[in-house]
């Protein structure tokens, strides 16, 4: 008889096991497989909360088929003391497991409301942006120039949310004191910083902040980066270029930022400066010329003069032979690695073609014939707008 009960416990053991074994793979199937949403949502973790109440919430959304499964999950990865606060974009057949990672993976909001400060080369501006869950783009709900226009409610009101997120981007091209003066201006940064940063030295950028961050903290980040991008390019730079140094890179990088703001022709136009200068030609930039009369503080806002153009001054590339001693504005790494690795071409002329773009030439007859057919267009369009 004892042996009969032994031999039906051990088979009750048994099946219980498989049951088990059963259910945790079950489970397990569950919370990494793709969950039931059919439609990305944005998902509120206030600040207290737990990973019970979030995977409640996520319950009552329709983002997942079981909570218990989730925080099982979450407690199995350890990852339920990680969760963080904040609006998290939970993407559509999000399962448990992708969930789980991204409330506890960083503290910053990925949807939501964003604040961005956007430092232009001719004027800085203020968005105030939504995301939509529903297509994972944002939704701009205001934008003002905060030197012209006062600020509209809605920015007032963000201003007071604890999960806005807010974040400066600076566009390539800008110099160094346009981004100090637009840093300094904004109210919710800390204005420790009098002197302009080193021109060049700043890499455009986004870069996240906290309201009450320092100005200093933010220069920083954009320093840290442009030297590491600056440091990338010229390891991986091509032979024989007529550049000595980073900083001369950095000039030159410059300079190309300022020419074009087409990226599928940046080496094209850094080929034309490298050919010059090994054939020991002049520049000839105007923008250069340009920062020679304003510094960088702010843009000149009409043509340039004959007098300026002969003009003795360090930036004057009509006269001096070669680099200018510093950049003339902030470039991006497009730029900086445009000029280390340029297009082999024979061109040492370009000048504006109509589109947006230019033409480039290797003799100066059909450089001449460039600047003429670029005249026509000129004179064809004033003609067009006194009509």
């Amino acid at each position: 008889m004892w042996r009969h009960i032994a031999s039906n416990a051990l088979t009750f053991f048994v099946v219980a096991l498989f049951l088990v074994a059963g259910v945790i793979s079950y489970g397990a199937t569950q919370y990494s497989q793709p969950g039931p949403l059919a439609q990305a949502i944005c998902l509120q973790v206030d600040r207290g909360s737990t990973m019970r109440r979030v995977s409640q919430n996520l319950l009552d959304e329709g983002a997942i088929q079981s909570a218990s499964v989730m925080r099982i999950g979450a407690d199995y990865s350890e990852k339920t003391s990680q969760l963080k606060a904040g609006n998290f974009l939970v993407p559509e057949a999000a399962s448990m497991e992708e969930i789980v990672d991204i409330v506890t993976r960083g503290g910053q909001n990925t949807c939501g409301t964003e604040v961005v400060y956007r430092v232009g080369v001719t004027r800085t501006q203020i968005q105030v942006r939504e995301l939509d869950p529903a297509t994972n783009r944002f939704v701009e709900v205001a934008a003002f120039n905060p030197a012209e226009d006062a600020a509209p409610e809605v920015y007032e009101a963000v201003k007071e949310a604890a999960d806005t997120r807010y974040r400066v981007a600076m566009a390539e091209g800008v110099t160094s004191w346009q981004v100090l003066n637009a840093l300094r201006g904004l109210d919710l940064l800390e204005a420790d910083v009098d002197a302009v940063p080193a021109e060049g030295s700043l890499a455009p950028d986004s870069y996240d902040f906290q309201p009450g961050t320092p100005v200093s903290s933010i220069i920083d980040r954009m320093t840290a980066e442009q030297e590491r991008i600056i440091a990338d390019a010229w390891a991986a730079r091509a032979d024989d270029l007529p550049l000595s140094s980073p900083q001369e890179a950095l000039v030159l990088a410059s300079i190309v930022e300022k020419e074009t703001g087409l990226a599928a022709e940046r080496r094209q136009v850094a080929s034309v400066f490298v050919n010059r200068l090994n054939l020991g030609m002049k520049l000839q930039t105007d923008p250069s010329v340009i920062y020679g009369i304003t510094k960088g503080e702010g843009i000149l806002g009409r043509g340039l003069r004959r007098s300026e153009l002969r003009a003795d001054t360090p930036w004057n590339t009509y006269v001096i032979p070669a680099l200018p001693p510093t950049p003339i504005a902030n470039p991006g790494r497009a730029a900086i690695e445009a000029v280390l690795d340029p297009d082999r071409s024979e061109y040492i002329f370009f000048v504006a073609d109509g589109t947006g773009g230019h033409a480039f030439a290797v003799t100066l007859a059909e450089h001449n014939r460039n600047v003429q057919a670029w005249r026509a267009i000129e004179a064809e369009r004033a003609n067009n707008d006194d009509g």
